[in-house]
């Protein structure tokens, strides 16, 4: 036994993401005395600017973006009590096919065994129990998102560490019902939804029962819905917020995962990530 305090490790690509898919779990190990861990691969520069101002239109400001979007990310953390950020400052990809998958520097372009090299020296400082990142397709097919996933494994074999790893994931049965949702929720005057992209988001997430870990965090909602808040720039981005805390905690009130690495034994499906080491 040693007097290392238990630690999760979250890697996630962008200022945002890691209220989005692990807010609730963050929140809720923080709570519980685990040392929690968010290192961010990107600076968010593709996000939008003040006023909403999108990428590539005239006044985005990529470098200003990121600066704001740093300050989101810091407040965000002092909401769900993230003990340690890392900030690796990638430059942001923006979404797939966009001319900034190729901009030298920008995460997409980065070598994987340089991103995993950088990503193991704090494997290897924070010595974490549990790790957890996107899955192959990055959940949706974002470039940083997958790219994360890559660094992230690669970085992992580069270390004689044997932490506990999940993929971040939802439920078919939950995407079902965020669809509605959305068609609840949706701003006046916006188009009906397309059936395509519709159908597309019935693909994302995995069948229920594919689904290893199912994590109850839902007395940390308010914490969740408050830390996407903090990244007010991106608010137009953020389609949660418009529905409040409660319908928002009844809807994100448990996360989910699929757990690819563990050495505990623990027995699948599992309500707790920390399942086998406590």
């Amino acid at each position: 036994m040693t007097d290392r305090p238990l630690t999760l490790m979250a890697v996630h690509a962008h200022p945002d993401d890691e209220a989005t898919g692990t807010g609730g779990v963050l929140a809720r190990y923080a709570a519980e005395g685990v040392r929690t861990v968010l290192v961010t691969c990107t600076d968010g520069g593709c996000g939008d600017g003040p006023g909403g101002v999108k990428p590539g239109d005239p006044g985005h400001d990529p470098a200003a973006v990121a600066l704001m979007r740093r300050a989101e990310l810091e407040a965000s953390c002092e909401v769900l009590k993230i003990s340690h950020l890392e900030t690796l400052d990638y430059a942001d990809s923006g979404m797939m096919g966009w001319p900034t998958n190729d901009a030298p520097g920008s995460f997409w372009q980065t070598p994987v065994q340089e991103g995993a090299a950088r990503l193991a020296e704090l494997l290897q400082r924070y010595q974490p129990d549990v790790v957890v990142t996107y899955d192959e397709n990055g959940f949706y097919g974002h470039p940083d998102h997958i790219q994360a996933n890559r660094i992230t494994m690669a970085a992992l074999e580069l270390t004689e560490l044997t932490p506990k790893v999940y993929w971040t994931t939802a439920p078919r049965s939950m995407m079902a019902r965020f669809g509605e949702v959305m068609r609840e929720f949706g701003a006046v005057g916006e188009p009906e939804p397309d059936p395509a992209e519709t159908a597309a988001m019935a693909e994302i997430g995995l069948p229920d029962e594919e689904i290893t870990t199912w994590v109850d965090t839902s007395a940390f909602g308010g914490q969740k819905f408050d830390a996407l808040a903090a990244h007010a720039s991106q608010g137009e981005n953020i389609f949660f917020l418009r529905m409040g805390k409660e319908k928002f905690t009844e809807l994100m009130g448990v996360e989910t995962f699929v757990r690819v690495q563990d050495t505990t034994g623990a027995a699948a499906p599992e309500n707790d990530l920390f399942a086998g080491l406590r």
